[in-house]
């Protein structure tokens, strides 16, 4: 399990991208948090898509959790 960086999380993240991709759909790193935050934007069809909170709690935040060590939380930035 890797320490939490900005690194550590884009490239785990990288994993993540392509079932995004598929559907239209985007992410954007915009900041990790020495406590343990992530920010995401989302792009694309992410951005009105009515499970976009899903997918960030189902799928990135899980995805984070596994690989990440000190991940705490990913939140949406607009």
């Amino acid at each position: 399990m890797e320490e939490i960086s900005f690194d550590s999380v884009d490239n785990a993240l990288k994993k993540f991208r392509p079932y995004l991709l598929r559907d239209g759909g985007d992410y954007e790193l915009v900041d990790v948090t020495n406590d343990g935050t992530v920010k995401i934007r989302l792009l694309g069809a992410c951005t009105t898509c009515p499970s976009s909170d899903m997918t960030l709690k189902m799928g990135i935040e899980l995805t984070l959790a596994e690989k990440i060590f000190g991940f705490k939380e990913v939140v949406q930035v607009y």
